[in-house]
């Protein structure tokens, strides 16, 4: 079994947490100065433990063990959402630093922008070549506006050139990540060994209806676009479950009226609506049923409502003998207090898992707490996860690692 160190690595973690520190969590914008400070943090810890450090045109951190013979991959990210937690995405970043320091032959890799403020997941597509440069000249923050272009010259990151993945070099993604929910904590359990990712499917819901005077204008004559989309909603939260399955969820996340104001009937609305499964029925089921929704309030409605697909993902399997060797590592290390669950969020190994096998591990979230500066997750539980992914990654390397590079 690798020797973890596993007090340097939660000092590691806890020593990171300083960087943008925001109450007892962070806030590390993607590209911001704190962000760009904890990837030199970063680079440091990495070089320190024996691995090659540098940072790309995208803003990719990844450190390269320098042994002969094919790698694994492990990390996430360390940007965080605005006044977020400090483990979302750091957890799996440091968890990988702690396995190279352990003499498990890795490249650790901190992807930019997991948390979608430039673009979704920026960092792992430019990593496996699905970022076009016309896409680069395109995005903005979707914060304050700062096209990507600008942002990445002022961090320093322009004129670098973007790392790409090496076909034959890496036998496999492992990303350590807290559960974002409350499955581990609620069974009394530390880690889940994730079965997929889900897709998540978002759509745009336009409803035109009529502007008028909220005063001078009779209920009988009004085309009221607001009060359409929450009907909508309405049905569409009533039916849905009869669709779906059983951690299957679905969001209404922004509901915009036009123009607003509260003596003007709303001409306009939009809705941004999501779902998210890990299976592909489901997926097609939930569409079935908003699509059919839809179709219900043109029939009933006097304002015409209309569906616009705006993505459309695919659920990302994890591959099954990486989840084998983390359910062994699993039960030898944390007996009975484990599980096998799907990843209702997205995360970099979905890109990953499009290139290499790839595959996750869950740690508790205290309260299922997470984008939230209160997340939070216990110190032995952040252990024996990271115990159980060195032991997981070893087994799945075949117990015959190369070694050299574990540092002090």
């Amino acid at each position: 079994m690798p020797q973890v160190d596993t007090a340097r690595f939660l000092k590691d973690l806890h020593e990171l947490r300083k960087i943008g520190a925001y109450k007892t969590g962070v806030h590390r914008p993607t590209f911001s100065p704190e962000d760009m400070e904890s990837r030199r943090w970063l680079m440091e810890r990495m070089a320190e433990c024996g691995l090659e450090p540098s940072i790309d045109g995208i803003g990719n951190v990844i450190g390269r063990h320098p042994g002969p013979g094919p790698k694994l991959l492990v990390g996430s990210h360390i940007e965080s959402q605005n006044q977020a937690g400090w483990l979302d995405g750091a957890l799996g970043v440091m968890a990988g630093v702690a396995l190279a320091r352990s003499g498990l032959p890795v490249d650790v890799i901190a992807f930019a922008d997991e948390e979608g403020h430039y673009g979704g997941f920026i960092g792992s597509r430019s990593f496996i070549g699905e970022l076009p440069e016309d896409e680069i000249d395109r995005l903005s923050n979707r914060y304050h506006g700062k096209p990507l272009r600008q942002a990445l010259r002022e961090a320093g990151l322009e004129g670098l050139p973007r790392i790409q993945r090496e076909p034959d070099r890496h036998k496999g993604f492992f990303e350590l990540h807290i559960e974002q929910g409350t499955q581990l904590e609620s069974a009394g359990q530390q880690v889940g060994v994730v079965t997929g990712i889900v897709a998540i499917w978002q759509w745009r819901i336009t409803i035109e209806g009529m502007q008028d005077h909220a005063g001078g204008t009779t209920m009988a004559e009004r085309r009221d676009a607001g009060l359409t989309a929450v009907r909508l909603l309405a049905m569409l939260d009533e039916r849905m479950p009869f669709a779906c399955g059983p951690r299957s969820t679905w969001t209404c996340g922004r509901i915009s009226l036009d123009p607003g104001a509260a003596s003007i009937i709303p001409g306009s609305a939009e809705v941004l609506f999501q779902f998210r499964d890990v299976e592909q029925p489901m997926l097609d089921r939930m569409e079935a049923c908003l699509r059919a929704c839809v179709q219900e309030a043109n029939r009933r409605e006097r304002c015409t409502v209309t569906l616009e697909a705006m993505s459309l993902s695919k659920p990302a399997l994890c591959d099954d003998a990486m989840q084998a060797a983390l359910a062994a590592a699993a039960e030898d290390l944390a007996p009975g207090a484990w599980r096998h669950m799907p990843s209702g969020a997205g995360h970099d190994a979905q890109y990953m898992a499009k290139v290499m096998p790839a595959a996750m591990l869950f740690s508790p979230s205290i309260a299922g707490i997470s984008h939230h500066w209160a997340e939070d997750t216990k110190d032995e539980d952040l252990a024996k996860c990271v115990e159980v992914l060195a032991e997981g990654a070893a087994r799945y390397l075949g117990n015959n690692p190369p070694v050299g590079c574990g540092g002090t």
